[in-house]
């Protein structure tokens, strides 16, 4: 699969739809175009665009989300198709039907498999014997649900191992949690893609229930991808440091190419987008089963189990 991440960040710009391409164009003429079924998420960070309606059923045929972004490259909306799945009436019952048993067992495989992965990452950046210890520990602490918040517990840890003791996760401020952000952004709308593509309504959530996110479930199944992210934010403060206060196209690049990170599933090397695929896959045969059958990817690098 072919996956581009599309940002239009300048103001001016034109977009449309022209034999199965995505056209961008401003006063002077045409600027560029790329392949619709190439596109994973468009993510518009400029203020002043223009959008044909024919390009946004495009995209939304294709399950490709738009998403729009505010200030620090925080997403403020998502757009996704209505009616994506053979089955969606029939899967959005099963999601409805899931008890709190089966809801808590899942959630507690997810929140254990972030916490391997964060455990995963600050073993490959050399971190911390004590803290990756401690992850260790927390991740068999994990109970049904959650309900000590182990999460919690363990990003206390992992986020001062991983960027410094003077960093804090705050959407708002600072060049890092601009960098997480966007590469937050992107994995949600991949994650927003899958679960449209499964048959999954995106506002029945797992553990997120708040009434106000229309995508509390893509915001559970992104929870074990988001380290992911942050390996990539480490490797740009590493090379480059975090004294620029702006989001360099370098630094938007090395985040998009998150999603062709490559993972080990059970039936082979695939990448992150294949992974969360497969991921909403496994849930709704949970949610048909009754039971926890959710597959995680094993994080990879240069062809090697990290």
């Amino acid at each position: 699969m072919v996956t581009q991440v599309v940002e239009i960040a300048e103001d001016g710009h034109y977009l449309s739809k022209h034999r199965g391409f995505l056209v961008v164009k401003r006063d002077n003429g045409e600027v560029g175009r790329v392949p619709l079924d190439d596109i994973t998420a468009l993510i518009l960070s400029a203020h002043q665009i223009i959008l044909s309606k024919t390009l946004i059923m495009e995209l939304a045929e294709r399950r490709s989300p738009i998403i729009t972004c505010g200030k620090n490259y925080h997403p403020l909306a998502l757009s996704l198709p209505y009616d994506s799945h053979f089955d969606q009436t029939g899967i959005l019952w099963s999601q409805i039907d899931c008890g709190q048993p089966l809801a808590k067992r899942l959630w507690q495989s997810i929140v254990r498999e972030k916490i391997a992965n964060q455990k995963t990452i600050l073993g490959y950046f050399e971190g911390s014997s004590t803290v990756i210890d401690e992850l260790a520990v927390l991740i068999k602490r994990v109970k049904s649900g959650d309900p000590d918040n182990m999460e919690a517990q363990a990003a206390r840890h992992y986020w001062t191992a991983l960027l410094g003791s003077s960093f804090r996760r705050d959407r708002e401020t600072g060049i890092e949690n601009s960098m997480l952000n966007y590469g937050y952004a992107i994995v949600r709308a991949a994650t927003a893609r899958a679960i449209c593509g499964a048959g999954l309504t995106p506002a029945l959530g797992i553990h997120h229930r708040n009434r106000k996110n229309a995508f509390a479930l893509v915001d559970d199944l992104m929870e074990p991808f988001r380290p992911l992210v942050d390996k990539i934010v480490r490797e740009i403060i590493d090379k480059e440091g975090a004294e620029t206060g702006t989001l360099t196209p370098d630094m938007k690049r090395a985040l998009s190419k998150v999603l062709d990170t490559d993972v080990q599933l059970q039936k082979g090397v695939s990448t992150v987008m294949n992974a969360l695929h497969r991921l909403a896959q496994t849930l709704v045969s949970s949610l048909s089963a009754n039971e926890n059958r959710l597959e995680f990817p094993l994080i990879r690098q240069a062809g090697k189990l990290i």
